[in-house]
């Protein structure tokens, strides 16, 4: 291939072009058609996790095959695989409150080094042995004075004074987010941290993980019986319930307090947008969260809410006890699942607080008589304070960067150390990156829209189905007259780039372009678009993937930021699915006679041009790949579900080099060393990466 497509490749990443149409009636585009389409697709999709959530078990047999499966994908989609170490945990007393009842010992301990967990234990007293026990997880309660986080402890307090005056061991800790040492809950809710997808990581991975750690410290006190532990705490507390319920056979009881609604609620009627991440799994393995919720069974469960929850709504409640308690059917345990639903709020009211005391009573204690003490704080919010002075090697508010284990790539000794690498990280993007990527997709179903010839050009539009609810659009420029194109470039648009598109058809043919939004024309940039296909004898194609152009989502950053979110609750992000959608456009574009058997090249700038690496390890033939402006990691994008727990862009790109050659217009950062080094090692006829200088007509 001569040096002409990649000047053509900088000149035209980024362009759109349209004509007038000859033979078919022009469509105008319906820039407001995006979000009823992700409507469409957020239902179909939640639908699909639904139905199939549960369904591969019929008989207990099916459940004792498939519950430690279940147990291990859970650990892994929060960041727990492999497991952490159990390192010492360094637990500490650092005060002590005296009440006639029970004591209340103020105690902390560190999870893994570094990451302190704050808690406060109520112990009856005139213990005659070890007493039955309970976790209680605090929910988002910020408790404040002066700057100085008292942690949710001091707010959710009555609960651990009732447990203590029932005979009841109970250590309180607080939550990540909102504890003595505060640290983050919100990276994707609105914090824009949106590499902790690539990198695997939840804070719920964490909350999990401090719950299962309290459960080792519980052990070590001669106080607690080892046999009988519970676990309870509402909203935040609800879900961090689940967490060290579903994977922790240590708890004998749950009663998890408005923390957990169907998919169908957080995706399509828009719950997620409420709640932060600690709330959610990364959903790798595309689960309902009736899955979550039957990894308790067959031991004891209580589902507790109220009837007017916005976050939590009744219906979304319903329907996970629907697809639980066919578990528990299973299992004969139906006595021990249960579902009380009080009327209120979203709200810590006494109703609720009375089952799951009842609950506990019932299956920790194994108490069934009536309760008679409410719930009441006696403390003030000092008082139950552990620290005086806040630790200085703490790492709770940078744990979001270490907390999930992550590969260090080694460069290969050998072509067949690549090979055997190369192939291991191929079947990951399958099984752990791309895993929502449609099973089958069926056909790309072409069909055209309209053709128009001018200035020796011939366009046309082409509207394929990259999924059955996604319909989107591509155009082709080629030279006018049946001369075989020498090869077709593929411009894959970002929404900088489908700007720059309509201003380049603007340039010549504004007439068309009156539906679209802005009004900015590139009369120089279309003249010089024209030459080069002329001159060159190729065709381009224009690519905007969904969410870009035609189909553009509400641009309002809050809806931007809950749409990214309402895909990776599906296990999926926009990103990966927009590489999806690049990958039905190569296919649509096969179909075309005129291009059959043309070779193919990828152009892409900024995100774009991570889309167009990823696409081409996928799709067969790709001749070369044009890419200005790529990130060389994940951390700035583009966000794909786990990538950087075993590799980052870098590595793609070699995988990518080996199959094709690859032009990167922009110079080399210290990201890049890996790929320079295997090259080194192994060969440039093994790998065809170039760097080149971004000339000024790709900047």
């Amino acid at each position: 291939m001569s040096r002409a497509p990649l000047l053509a490749s900088l000149l035209l990443t980024g362009l759109l072009l349209a004509m007038a149409p000859t033979l078919y009636a022009a469509e105008p585009l319906n820039t407001g058609r995006g979000d009823a389409m992700l409507a469409r697709y957020f239902e179909r999709e939640t639908d699909k996790l639904a139905a199939a959530c549960l369904a591969d078990i019929h008989t207990a047999d099916d459940w004792q095959t498939r519950r430690a499966i279940y147990r291990q994908e859970l650990f892994e989609m929060l960041g727990m695989d492999p497991m952490p170490e159990r390192t010492p945990l360094n637990a500490q007393i650092t005060g002590k409150l005296e009440h006639p009842e029970f004591t209340v010992e103020k105690v902390y301990f560190q999870s893994r080094p570094g990451l302190y967990v704050t808690g406060n234990l109520y112990v009856p007293r005139n213990l005659k042995g070890p007493a039955p026990t309970v976790l209680y997880v605090c929910g988002h309660s910020r408790v404040v004075k002066n700057n100085i986080s008292y942690g949710g402890k001091a707010n959710y307090q009555h609960h651990g004074i009732w447990l203590a005056r029932n005979g009841f061991v109970c250590l309180m800790i607080d939550t990540l987010q909102l504890g003595e040492i505060e640290g983050l809950h919100h990276g994707t809710h609105h914090l824009n941290l949106w590499w902790w997808l690539p990198r695997g990581y939840t804070p719920a991975g964490v909350e999990a993980w401090n719950c299962i750690r309290a459960l080792d410290y519980l052990e070590t006190r001669p106080e607690v019986d080892k046999s009988r532990l519970g676990v309870t705490g509402r909203s935040g507390g609800g879900a961090y319930s689940w967490w060290i319920a579903a994977l922790d056979d240590r708890i004998s009881a749950a009663v998890p307090v408005a923390g957990i609604v169907d998919l169908h609620h957080h995706v399509v009627e828009g719950v997620v947008e409420g709640h932060c991440d600690c709330m959610f799994m990364l959903n790798t393995y595309r689960w309902d969260y009736g899955q979550v919720a039957s990894l308790v069974a067959p031991r004891a469960l209580l589902l507790t809410n109220t009837d007017k929850d916005p976050i939590f709504p009744l219906e979304g409640v319903e329907r996970v006890h629907q697809q639980v308690r066919g578990i528990y059917r299973l299992l004969g345990a139906n006595d021990k699942f249960g579902l009380q639903i009080s009327e209120g709020p979203h709200k810590d009211i006494p109703e609720l607080q009375v089952a799951a005391f009842r609950w506990l009573n019932r299956f920790v204690k194994q108490d069934d008589t009536p309760i008679e003490h409410a719930a009441v704080k006696l403390f003030e919010p000092e008082q139950l304070k552990v620290f005086d002075k806040l630790p200085t090697d703490e790492r709770n508010t940078t744990i979001h960067e270490t907390f999930v284990a992550q590969e260090t790539p080694r460069v290969p000794n050998s072509l067949n150390d690549w090979q055997q690498e190369r192939d291991r990280w191929m079947q990951l993007l399958r099984e752990k990156v791309f895993r929502g990527w449609p099973d089958d997709a069926g056909s790309v179903h072409v069909r055209p829209i309209f053709e128009a010839e001018r200035d020796q050009l011939h366009f046309s539009a082409y509207d394929y189905n990259s999924q059955e609810t996604v319909p989107l659009r591509l155009y082709l420029l080629r030279p006018a007259g049946d001369e075989r194109s020498a090869y077709v470039a593929v411009n894959v648009l970002d929404d900088q780039g489908w700007s720059d598109f309509l201003a380049t058809l603007r340039g010549g043919f504004a007439q068309l372009l009156t539906e679209e939004a802005g009004d900015r024309a590139d009369a120089s940039g279309y003249q010089t678009l024209q030459k080069i296909i002329l001159a060159n004898k190729i065709a381009v194609a224009f690519v905007a993937p969904r969410g870009v152009g035609p189909t553009a989502f509400d641009p309002t950053p809050k809806k931007q930021i809950q749409n990214r979110r309402r895909y990776y609750l599906l296990g999926q992000t926009l990103d990966g699915m927009q590489v999806w959608d690049v990958r039905r456009a190569v296919q649509a574009l096969r179909t075309l006679p005129e291009l059959r058997g043309v070779p193919m090249q990828l152009d892409g700038a900024r995100q774009a041009a991570g889309l167009a690496l990823y696409a081409s390890l996928f799709e067969p033939d790709i001749q070369q790949l044009n890419l200005q402006q790529m990130s060389s990691t994940h951390r700035e994008g583009p966000y794909f579900l786990n990538v950087m727990r075993w590799f980052d862009v870098p590595h793609a790109t070699l995988m990518a080099a080996e199959r094709s050659r690859v032009v990167l217009n922009q110079p080399a950062d210290e990201n890049w060393q890996y790929a320079q080094d295997t090259i080194a090692k192994l060969g440039s006829n093994t790998f065809r990466l170039e760097f080149k200088a971004q000339t000024a007509a790709g900047k």
